[in-house]
Order: structure tokens, then C-alpha cells, then sequence
């Protein structure tokens, strides 16, 4: 027995070493077999060869977040994210003379509609008059569309994993494909960052408001988490929350979002990443084919109130009907900027 115990101890040994050996290994290859290019408009393009299956994982970030809002717009990266899912002028449309003709009317009725709402003394005949106009022009545009088209073809096409995440410095576009459907994917994600059509902009609106009462205003965790970075920051745009502020949320408006993306997700504050079973010619000669033609412009972003140093301990106390709970933080260095 002690022989037999002896050997698996060394075996167990044995193995232990060569899994560390294999992972100090690839860790330094890693480095190594990364292919960064970055293109003649900024794009900055990661590729890594991994063959073990015949898929690909294709990430998109662009350097914009929650951080980037100009003031009154609290929500606007996020409300964008969810916005490019869609479609495009392209993707998705019927008629694309008529969509942008109704669009444009969609816009009109919406932002006076907002401004109506936001008047000390409003005029209720008014407000449903509107309403009632903004949902018969939205169930006509309806009818020039096709919803989640985009989703659709990947799903087709053997997609998972297709969504995408807004943070505080950076958002994320991801999904995985079969190897031989990067084409696919580069056509439809340069398309996106050119030609977004902004369907259903009042609809997604009252989705993420949605979204907020379920998530902070009704989750207890989810309050407490925004009052705690809320207390945490008193400064720096980290206080706010991602999803937004209601009042800002209820008044986003098309051009506030249009601008942010026309200034933000240019070619020269992207980076793409994509690894899986790939060639790197082909895959590099398939991004240079549908996202090097897209220009690259100014990124103009706004001035970051800088932090104060903190000068003792910060508490806030959220009264909720729930088990109680504790979060307990420190300030630390944010992660580099790629």
C-alpha cells in the first residue's frame, strides 16, 4: 500500500509539474502568437490562432462608456448598445425612402411629446393627443421593417453568445460563429458601425427604463450597489449608473444618441479582437475588405472631473424592505487604457 501510495503521489507530482510547464508555456506564447495590426484608420485589429475547434470568437470594443455622457444624458451608451441591435439601412428594411421618411415624423411627435411632459403645467389633451399620433405612425413604421433581422442571420448561421455589454470606460460587442463565417460577421458589424437605423426608439426607450425599475429600483442589491458608488464618487462620473438616471432616461433623445455615436465609435477608437480557428491573411484581408474603408475622425471627449482625495470613511445607509446587507469597498487604479 505504501509503494502504491508512493507512485500516485509522484504521478500526481508529475502531472501537477507538466500542467504548469504547459500553462508558463502557453502564457508565453500567448504573447507571442498575438497578431496586432493596426489598419491605415486606426482600427487596431488582435488575432490569435487557437485550431482546437472550428469556431471563432469575434469581439468589437470601443473606448466609450457610461464615463463619455455629456450631462443630462446619463444612459446614452447603453441605450445606443441596445439600439444597434436593430438593424441597419440595410438590414432589416422593407422601404428605406418611406422608413426614414416616418422615422423622421416618429422624431418630431416624440420630442414634442417629451417636451410636453417636462412643462411645470402640461397639457394632458395635448400629451394624449400626442400619444395617440406617435402610436399610429410607430404601427405604420411596423410594417417597413423586419425586427431582429440581424440576430436572425446569425442565429442561421450558427451563432452563439451574440449580445454585447456597456461599461463604464468601454463597450463590448461579441459572438461566436463557425470559423468559415467571418465574412458574414465583418459585412454585418462594419455595416452597423456605419449605417444604423434607429428602429423602435421610443419602444427600446421604455425597455431599458424597464430594465432600471427591475434591476435597481426594485432589487434591493441593486439599489443599494447604485447609492454605493453614488457615495463612493463624488466627482468623478463614476457615480453614475450605467443604465442612467429616470429623468435623463425618459428624455434621451435621438440626436443626443446619434451624436454619441458618430463621435465615439469611429474606426480609430476600436479594437477588434478575434480568436479561434482562423488564417491571418484571410482574416486580416476580410477586416481591411469591410472595416478599412470606414474613415476615421476626431474623438472629441469630454472633460473628467478629476476625484478629490478622500479624507476619511464615506457610509450611506438604503432603507429597503429586504434581508439586510453590506458592500464594503476601496478606491484602487483604474485598468490601462488600451
Amino acid at each position: 500500500m505504501r509503494r502504491l501510495s508512493l507512485t500516485a503521489t509522484f504521478l500526481v507530482f508529475v502531472l501537477s509539474s507538466l500542467f504548469l510547464h504547459c500553462e508558463k508555456s502557453f502564457s508565453f506564447n500567448l504573447e507571442k502568437d498575438v497578431r496586432k495590426v493596426i489598419l491605415s484608420n486606426g482600427l487596431t485589429v488582435l488575432m490569435l490562432a487557437r485550431p482546437m475547434s472550428p469556431t471563432v470568437s469575434l469581439y468589437i470594443r470601443h473606448r466609450v462608456g457610461a464615463v463619455d455622457e455629456p450631462a443630462g444624458a446619463t444612459g446614452t451608451a447603453h441605450f445606443l448598445e441596445h439600439l444597434l441591435f436593430k438593424g441597419t439601412k440595410t438590414i432589416g428594411t422593407k422601404n428605406l425612402r418611406r422608413e426614414e421618411e416616418i422615422i423622421k415624423k416618429i422624431y418630431q411627435v416624440g420630442t414634442a411629446l417629451d417636451k410636453e411632459k417636462r412643462k411645470v403645467k402640461k397639457d394632458l389633451k395635448v400629451i394624449e393627443s400626442l400619444t395617440t399620433k406617435l402610436k399610429q405612425l410607430q404601427d405604420k413604421h411596423r410594417k417597413l421593417y423586419v425586427s431582429n433581422e440581424i440576430d436572425r442571420l446569425y442565429t442561421e448561421n450558427g451563432a452563439v453568445q451574440f449580445n454585447a455589454s456597456t461599461g463604464q470606460d468601454v463597450t463590448t460587442y461579441h459572438v461566436n460563429l463557425p470559423a468559415n463565417k467571418i465574412e458574414l460577421w465583418a459585412r454585418i458589424e462594419a455595416d452597423r458601425m456605419v449605417n444604423p437605423l434607429f428602429r423602435e426608439f421610443y419602444q427600446e426607450r421604455d425597455v431599458i427604463m424597464e430594465e432600471r425599475r427591475q434591476s435597481i429600483e426594485s432589487d434591493p442589491e441593486g439599489k443599494l450597489m447604485e447609492q454605493f458608488f453614488a457615495t463612493a464618487f463624488i466627482a468623478h462620473p463614476y457615480r453614475r449608473p450605467i443604465l442612467g438616471w429616470p429623468y435623463d432616461m425618459a428624455n434621451l433623445q435621438p440626436d443626443t444618441v446619434k451624436n454619441f455615436l458618430l463621435n465615439y465609435h469611429a474606426p480609430n477608437n476600436t479594437v477588434i479582437a478575434v480568436v479561434g480557428d482562423i488564417d491571418y491573411v484571410s482574416t486580416l484581408r476580410i477586416i481591411k475588405k469591410y472595416f478599412g474603408k470606414i474613415k476615421a475622425r476626431p474623438v472629441r471627449r469630454p472633460l473628467i472631473t478629476e476625484e478629490p482625495a478622500q479624507s476619511g470613511e464615506r457610509r450611506i445607509e438604503v432603507l429597503f424592505p429586504a434581508n439586510p446587507q453590506i458592500i464594503i469597498g476601496y478606491h484602487k487604479p483604474n485598468m490601462p487604457h488600451f
